[in-house]
């Protein structure tokens, strides 16, 4: 066999092998994996519709009517909307244990400049501020906790879980310190600063009751929906999450773009706040102890994965929503609490599996 022909049955074969791989057809579990690789948000969105069809049959009427299924959106408006800014950092492979703390420690700032303006160590170093100033400065003091979280992670280099959680515990002490400990009352607020509790105003139709709260998070959540997959902005965001060294080297500012990401996620902290009034309609700095939490598990059930650079601001809403679902749904049932807290731990280990199955063979 001469040289040419040897080489002629060399591509034959390349060929064959080429034309059989082409040929592979993927089978129902790896068209599933795929799926779901590429629409992140199903997996919560399945569990939400199955969640919702299982609580409507056990429970029935007390669950299927519209002023049960908008109290669950009302209870999930400040984790959907602390949700949020979680999302932004986790998008990042980053963590912020302190949302709950800066949500709390806005709000106070907001109730004390309207009310008392700024007291320390009893020096009145300014007066009682108008109210839309008190929300500026309330605003204000949530971007720039944010800013600290995310310049400790960007330039000295520290691991976010651990930043944040020493500024967790930083704005929490400080909430208690700055507020004394006081509790500003509903009626005080809604007969000298209103403005304080507008998103707690109620819109009612037939049986549904809204907020404003509930709302403003929808807008929120559909903008940064926006944002993250139709911007410029949004795709860096997730390049920096999957891949900060192949971001920096295709000319992202990977620095400014973490201190960017905190910092508007201390405002949107900032804004819960400002909702968390309207929703309990007082200020004080015991309420949201859990929000931190509720946040990330709102996230990991969402399908947004922890390593950064996937997952669906979608999907963190309709894990908020699950959450929402389990607990009043239990409890019409009239099942103990304690059922409520272990699917929710049930359904965060599941969530994170199916991630971890998705990436290793999807990805």
């Amino acid at each position: 066999m001469s040289k040419a022909q040897e080489f002629e049955k060399v591509l034959d074969q390349s060929d064959t092998s080429i034309a059989s791989f082409e040929s592979h057809i993927k089978s129902p579990i790896e068209k599933a994996q795929h799926f779901l690789h590429s629409n992140q948000a199903a997996v919560p969105l399945i569990v939400l519709i199955l969640s919702v069809a299982v609580f409507g049959m056990l429970v029935g009427g007390k669950f299927f009517n519209a002023f049960s299924l908008t109290l669950i959106i009302q209870q999930v408006a400040i984790v959907g909307i602390v949700g949020a800014a979680q999302t932004l950092v986790i998008l990042t492979a980053g963590i912020d244990l302190s949302v709950g703390a800066i949500m709390v420690l806005s709000s106070v700032v907001m109730g004390q400049f309207a009310f008392n303006g700024l007291v320390i160590h009893g020096i009145h170093i300014l007066p009682p501020l108008p109210v839309p100033l008190a929300i500026f400065f309330g605003l204000l003091c949530g971007a720039i906790c944010g800013f600290i979280n995310g310049w400790l992670v960007a330039y000295m280099k520290l691991p976010p879980f651990i930043v944040t959680l020493g500024t967790w515990r930083v704005y929490d002490s400080t909430k208690y310190l700055y507020s004394r400990n006081e509790t500003i009352r509903g009626q005080d607020i809604e007969a000298q600063a209103p403005l304080l509790q507008l998103f707690g105003i109620q819109i009612k139709f037939g049986g549904a009751v809204i907020t404003l709260g509930v709302i403003f998070m929808v807008l929120l959540v559909v903008f940064l929906w926006y944002v993250l997959n139709y911007t410029a902005w949004g795709r860096r965001l997730y390049a920096v999450g999957d891949d900060p060294e192949a971001a920096e080297l295709s000319g992202i500012r990977v620095g400014r773009m973490l201190i960017a990401v905190y910092t508007i996620a201390g405002l949107i902290c900032g804004l819960a706040g400002w909702v968390l009034i309207g929703r309990i309609g007082s200020v004080s700095p015991t309420s949201g102890e859990f929000a931190n939490i509720e946040s990330i598990t709102a996230v990991v059930i969402g399908g947004i994965s922890l390593f950064g650079g996937r997952g669906s601001i979608l999907g963190m809403i309709f894990g908020a929503l699950i959450v929402g679902v389990f607990s009043l749904g239990l409890r019409l049932y009239g099942a103990d609490a304690q059922w409520t807290y272990l699917l929710i731990g049930v359904l965060i280990i599941g969530a994170v599996a199916i991630d971890q199955w998705i990436r290793k063979v999807a990805g």
